[in-house]
This record gives structure tokens, C-alpha cells and sequence, in this order.
């Protein structure tokens, strides 16, 4: 599968392209408020403004949390690893109750939009066989922001493990179990990082990207 390079979908530029840094943002269907998402695309705040309006929305879990159930998250989370290596390099991940978010560098033939497809469509079919319901699980669309450096690369693997924690969820990143932290354990002393950290337009990890 070729990738796409710079393209937009609606809002941004985008970056898609072999050896890339990703975060990448899903969430359930009917996780924002109809009104929050319509004030948001009438009064057309910067992208940092209403990127943060929509993870502070997320993480008050307003709507369906589906992921809280330890099994739908188990689910979840063997969709995105199991293809660590092959199609993606897992950085950091983190299943919350209405979404999940990801870090991954991208590989060869492997288009991001391709790699979270299957990570949605693998994990709808999973968790509605399981709950007994044909309904929509996933949003249609997702958020992605590509990584300018190596410091952002770590603020963003922060930020993300972190979320749990900031959510009141839990007292530290490895307390949460369906996150990466739990693999590295408790972490060191840490720089705490806003929200806003990752949300401005930056270059990914090439010295020259295409246009």
C-alpha cells in the first residue's frame, strides 16, 4: 500500500510516510456531546483550543465507556500490539474508558489510515460480539499529529501514559493497567506536560519532508 505524504482531511495538514512519528487518537461513538462538537465547528477556535476542549471533554467520560470493562480493554490492546513490528513500531499506548491513544512510528507499505482501521475494525467486530450489539462503535474519524523531534516524541509518550492520571483515574502511570507504563514501571522524575504540548503543527522526523 503506498502512502499518502502531505494530505488534509478536512482540517490540517497531515504526514504519512515510512518512518514517521505518530500519535494517534480514537475514540468511541457518541463519546463528545453533539453540542460541544457543533459549538466547536461554529466558532472555529485554534487547533491546540479545540484539541484540548475535546481530550478534557474525553476524559470527563460523558458518554458511553465501554472500555472501562477490563475485557473490552484487553481486546483493545491486543489489537494494537499484535502487529508491533511488522506493520508499526509501538512507542506508548493507553486504553481509557471512551478512547485510546497511540504512538507508533510508521513502516514501509503500511499507510497510518490502513493501521488504524484494522486496529478499529478488529476491535469493533471483537466487543460487539461480545456485548451482543450490532450498533457503530468507533467515531469515524480519528486525530493524528506527527512527531517534529525527539523531545516531542517523549513529551507526547508522557502525556499519553499519563492521561490515566490526570483523568483520576489512578495515582501513576503504571497503576493503569491497559497503558504501556505497566511495562516500563513506575517513571523518574518527570517535566509535567499540558495538553497543549502536542498540539501545534510541526515537521515530522525527516529534514526535508516532501510537499
Amino acid at each position: 500500500m503506498e502512502h499518502k505524504g502531505w494530505h488534509e482531511r478536512g482540517y490540517l495538514p497531515h504526514f504519512d510516510a515510512a518512518g514517521t512519528f505518530q500519535h494517534v487518537v480514537f475514540r468511541l461513538h457518541g463519546s463528545l456531546p453533539g453540542d460541544l462538537l457543533d459549538a466547536l465547528r461554529t466558532s472555529d477556535p485554534a487547533e491546540d483550543q479545540r484539541q484540548a476542549a475535546i481530550d478534557d471533554m474525553l476524559d470527563r467520560s460523558l458518554g458511553p465507556t465501554w472500555l472501562a470493562d477490563p475485557e473490552n480493554a484487553r481486546i483493545v490492546a491486543q489489537a494494537l500490539t499484535h502487529f508491533d513490528g511488522e506493520r508499526y513500531r509501538l512507542l506508548a499506548w493507553c486504553v481509557m474508558p471512551n478512547h485510546v491513544h497511540v504512538l507508533v512510528q510508521q513502516q514501509e507499505g503500511w499507510p497510518l489510515g490502513a493501521v488504524v482501521k484494522s486496529w478499529k475494525t478488529f476491535s469493533a467486530r471483537a466487543i460487539n460480539k461480545r456485548l451482543g450489539r450490532d450498533g457503530v462503535f468507533w467515531a469515524s474519524d480519528y486525530f493524528d499529529r506527527y512527531m517534529r523531534d525527539p523531545d516531542q516524541t517523549e513529551a507526547v509518550r508522557f502525556y499519553i501514559e499519563a492521561n490515566p492520571v490526570s483523568a483520576g483515574l489512578c495515582q501513576t502511570p503504571s497503576d493503569w493497567r491497559w497503558s504501556s507504563a505497566t511495562e516500563r514501571g513506575p517513571p523518574g522524575p518527570q517535566t509535567p506536560i499540558t495538553p497543549t504540548a502536542d498540539l501545534e503543527v510541526r515537521a515530522p522526523f525527516l529534514s526535508n519532508p516532501p510537499r
